[in-house]
């Protein structure tokens, strides 16, 4: 049997269920807003944004991987395509450019020059300082996790606050050794 060839992520998209578009940035739109109601504090909005990204990203990579039918990457240069071409078209219908890697090949960002997140959005004075997608850095992190990268992931650039891009940038803090539940050799 030949192996099967990993799916683009335009093929991945084309049969993926959606959900209206509209529908599912004006419900977004609600969470952050009722966020700023309940929490008062910006910075306390752009960490539960982050958690709750995180809460789905591990929940979501599981789904990814069984759609995808992509192989496991070789170094983390490899992931940040595959989460640019293949995880953002899977589930935003977007792709991004992955620019600026450090010497290392430990840190890069992930630019978008669409953001489904963000239509029909415009941020108050009172709210300068939110992330308003935050919840998508928490989404990479917790997917990233669940396939043992270790990773911190910023904002450096956002529309809504100005800038001519979104722009996400993904370190990598450690690679984390696969842990089996017990022994073969047992």
């Amino acid at each position: 049997m030949a192996p099967v060839a990993p799916r683009s992520g335009d093929a991945i998209f084309a049969n993926v269920e959606r959900v209206n578009a509209e529908l599912f940035t004006l419900t977004y739109g609600a969470i952050v807003r009722q966020l700023l109601t309940d929490l008062e504090e910006v910075e306390e909005v752009n960490k539960q944004l982050d958690e709750m990204g995180y809460n789905i990203g591990v929940r979501l990579i599981d789904e990814f991987l069984a759609k995808s039918n992509v192989s496991r990457c070789v170094d983390f240069k490899e992931t940040a395509e595959v989460i640019a071409k293949v995880g953002f078209k899977m589930f935003l219908g977007i792709t991004a450019t992955v620019t600026n890697w450090d010497a290392d090949g430990t840190s890069c960002s992930l630019v978008l020059e669409d953001n489904p997140l963000v239509d029909f959005v415009e941020l108050p004075d009172t709210c300068q300082g939110l992330y308003y997608c935050n919840i998508l850095s928490g989404v990479i992190r917790g997917g990233l996790e669940m396939v043992s990268m270790k990773t911190e992931v910023t904002w450096l650039r956002d529309m809504l606050r100005g800038d001519d891009a979104y722009e996400l940038q993904v370190k990598l803090l450690k690679q984390v050794p696969e842990e089996y539940p017990y022994k073969d050799d047992e």
